[in-house]
């Protein structure tokens, strides 16, 4: 690419750019242009005097690609596949400084070459930064502020680039991440909405899933876990920033008695490695709404532990599902990864739910498979698809399904989509379609006996995957041959 090229997609990606040869002292810069920039935005609207958009904008981070360049090894992601110049803005960097400090030092390892960090064109919006600034306000008042400060503009908050509908531009510069600033902001904000936690909370594995008894559970075994001192987790996070660090902390932690839509309990580490669980309720609206959040965090993986109907004679309630196929009828995620699109399972994840399971039942390797049946699993978004059988049987036997739920298959859509690994373990509770339906009675008995252990297969699953090394995780399935470097 020809030198003036390169300096005039530099100068279409920011301003002030600074070379940085040191992954810590990119992020600290990083740091320091945001902090410059949303304190320019509180002192301007405490004083209601506005703030024209260039004075207060993203960091960008970027970096030039010379021809030429050798790569060192064959990493599964950070792979620039030509010369160029890649960049991408960049939000709230101090949340993501672990993630960052990671990115780019596999940059500047694999290429040899300098990271830039300055400022970009693109505006923060005020709301971002101060939620405050947009209520309680006349209107009056927000007339002022949509004259003054820049808002949120939806032109500039897609997935073109995790959908993979960004063509290569010679004229533009390259991204570097899935994910724009103001993409990302957006997500951090709704997921603080939804699960009534902020996002610096939000531990990097996941569960979700669909029963309350699931979350009274992980609450008991959370909280037994901060109180032992051999423990690497220090503290518990309930919904409304309730935190328990100890015995010394249970009278100030009160619960909520009403609850955001998908409330999200978080047992952390401090290196952030720790188990978020997510309620997300029924459905695979939620579940894509929550995953469409969840993945600006970059988690290391998300499984789904529910509830399921067992479709074989041979399967009996409490028998356990590890779905390694999905039949995608739950129709959330067309518009954005095609049915025709195969969502492969991930043998990392896959093992490693077999492996917990048989240590958790205590059951061995030649008896677990009584209890647990690999198969397809059928995600519809229709709950009473049992009074549809007739239309559904043909389907449901082609597809060899040998369970149906309404969440698993979106979320492994979403998870491929945005490259997060992902796995679905579920339990039967019913099955329609040999007269064992989930009657009230039955459920009970059900659940008393089933939620603690399906719970503790989850927590074990998500304790080998850490124990094994995340770097096994991110696989080159998940990545295209046409991809930001940034996992």
């Amino acid at each position: 690419m020809a030198h003036t090229n390169m300096a005039a997609l530099r100068e279409a990606a920011g301003t002030n750019f600074e070379a940085f040869t040191s992954a810590d002292a990119a992020v600290d810069q990083l740091c320091a242009l945001y902090k410059n920039s949303t304190q320019r935005l509180h002192t301007q609207f405490a004083a209601r005097q506005g703030c024209p958009p260039h004075e207060a904008t993203y960091p960008c981070l970027a970096l030039e690609l010379p021809a030429g360049t050798a790569i060192k090894g064959r990493p599964p992601f950070d792979v620039m596949l030509e010369p160029g110049f890649y960049c991408s803005t960049i939000t709230q960097p101090a949340l993501f400084r672990d993630y960052l400090r990671e990115q780019i030092g596999l940059l500047l390892h694999h290429y040899g070459q300098p990271v830039l960090v300055g400022c970009s064109h693109r505006p923060v919006p005020l709301p971002y930064v101060m939620e405050e600034a947009v209520t309680g306000l006349t209107e009056t008042d927000l007339r002022l502020l949509q004259e003054q400060f820049v808002l949120p503009d939806l032109h500039y908050t897609d997935d073109s680039i995790a959908n993979c509908e960004l063509l290569p531009d010679p004229t533009r510069p390259r991204p570097l991440a899935l994910f724009t600033a103001e993409r990302t902001d957006y997500s951090l904000a709704r997921l603080h909405h939804y699960t009534g936690t902020k996002p610096r909370h939000f531990q990097r594995f996941i569960l979700l899933t669909n029963y309350q008894r699931y979350v009274d559970t992980f609450r008991d075994y959370a909280r037994t876990q901060v109180d032992d001192p051999n423990s690497p987790y220090t503290a518990y996070v309930e919904p409304g920033e309730q935190i328990y660090t100890g015995p010394d902390s249970a009278e100030t932690f009160t619960p909520l008695t009403s609850l955001p839509q998908m409330p999200a309990y978080h047992l952390c580490r401090p290196d952030g490695d720790g188990i978020t669980l997510v309620n997300i309720g029924v459905g695979p609206s939620n579940a894509k709404t929550i995953t469409d959040h969840l993945a600006v965090l970059r988690p290391h993986c998300w499984i789904m532990v529910g509830h399921c109907a067992g479709l074989r004679r041979s399967q009996i309630l409490g028998d356990y599902v590890l779905a390694h196929g999905y039949v995608r009828d739950d129709h959330v995620l067309d518009d954005d990864l095609p049915p025709w699109v195969p969502v492969p399972p991930i043998a990392e994840v896959q093992v490693a739910m077999q492996e917990a399971t048989a240590r958790i039942t205590g059951l061995h390797e030649s008896e677990i498979k009584t209890r647990l049946r690999t198969g397809t699993v059928m995600t519809t978004d229709n709950r009473n698809w049992e009074l549809r059988l007739r239309q559904l049987f043909t389907q449901i036997n082609m597809s060899r399904a040998i369970a149906v739920d309404m969440e698993s298959a979106t979320i492994a859509a979403n998870g491929f989509r945005f490259r997060v690994p992902y796995g679905t373990l579920l339990c039967v509770s019913d099955k329609p379609l040999h007269g064992e339906l989930k009657l009230r009675g039955m459920a009970n008995a059900f659940y008393r006996e089933r939620v603690s252990q399906h719970l503790m297969v989850g927590i074990e699953t998500m304790h080998m995957l850490r124990e094994e090394g995340v770097a096994r995780l991110h696989s080159r399935k998940l990545r295209g041959f046409d991809e930001p470097p940034f996992r």
